[in-house]
């Protein structure tokens, strides 16, 4: 039997097997989130100068994933786009302030430089050029 693959590899199988052995299914991990874009080739750009690796699609694609961590960040084509503000994606990564630093040498602008926080984390703030509020950050410990 072929069952559905997800982006992140994993099938329905593994869903399956939680309920047939009687445990309580539990949530483990987030394996992607998708973002509406207006013009998906400066959606791309703007997360290939982050460093974010390509994995599927690209600037004329209707769908691009990003995948990194065990992750994905996916875009869609999606005439809605730009979207007024709906929350914050945090993307947790090894230097917070090379990756500012990126961002600024790519002519975007952070709406916040990088800043330790008193819930221990280093962050910074940026949008996406369809509104999409991103956070990068690393813990403090």
């Amino acid at each position: 039997m072929n069952l559905p693959a997800h982006p992140s590899g994993e099938t329905d199988a593994s869903a399956s097997s939680a309920s047939s052995s009687g445990a309580e299914p539990r949530i483990e991990s987030l394996s992607a989130i998708t973002l509406a874009t207006g013009d998906m080739r400066e959606a791309v750009r703007f997360y290939e100068a982050l460093g974010f690796p390509l994995k599927f699609g690209g600037g004329q694609a209707a769908f691009t994933s990003f995948a990194f961590g065990g992750t994905y960040l996916n875009l869609i084509a999606d005439s809605r786009a730009p979207v007024n503000w709906w929350g914050r994606v945090i993307v947790y990564v090894s230097d917070v302030d090379a990756i500012y630093r990126k961002a600024l040498a790519a002519g975007f602008k952070p709406s916040l430089e990088p800043s330790d926080a008193p819930w221990g984390e280093r962050y910074f703030h940026i949008s996406d050029p369809d509104g999409h509020e991103l956070s990068f950050a690393k813990p403090l410990r």
